[in-house]
């Protein structure tokens, strides 16, 4: 498991990452735990199974360049703590996990980013390729 980013001596937020937030980091030279650290006192990362599911899949049957970055995206999504969902998809299941731990989600997916606005749910998104931003 990865470590998880403190301040003084508990963490202060759950975060879940997204399929899209996970590609980013591989797509676009963004320093995440930096980036997140700078939103968040301290926070714990956990990853929806559904998530994995789908970088699998991506992993498997997509071109070329795409299918590096997924297969990279699942390796280091593996070394989060995973949350077991009852939900079919991979947008529930981050949805159903945010609820469910009152956590703070990161994604870049527009869809999913309104669906969490309207269940009053935080979210960190990419900024100008650079730089998280939180919604709250």
């Amino acid at each position: 498991m990865a470590s998880d980013r403190v301040r003084g001596d508990k963490i202060h937020k759950i975060v879940i990452l997204d399929t899209s937030a996970i590609l980013s980091f591989f797509e676009f030279s963004v320093d995440w735990e930096k980036e997140l650290f700078r939103l968040l006192d301290g926070y714990k990362i956990v990853i929806p199974s559904m998530v994995l599911h789908e970088l699998t899949v991506l992993s498997q049957q997509t071109a070329s360049q795409r299918k590096q970055k997924a297969a990279a995206s699942l390796k280091f999504a593996k070394r989060y703590d995973t949350i077991e969902t009852l939900a079919g998809n991979a947008d529930d299941a981050v949805i159903e996990a945010a609820k469910k731990m009152n956590g703070v989600v990161v994604t870049n997916d527009t869809e999913l980013r309104k669906r969490l606005n309207l269940d009053s749910i935080p979210v960190i998104f990419l900024r100008g390729k650079k730089r998280f931003a939180l919604e709250e």
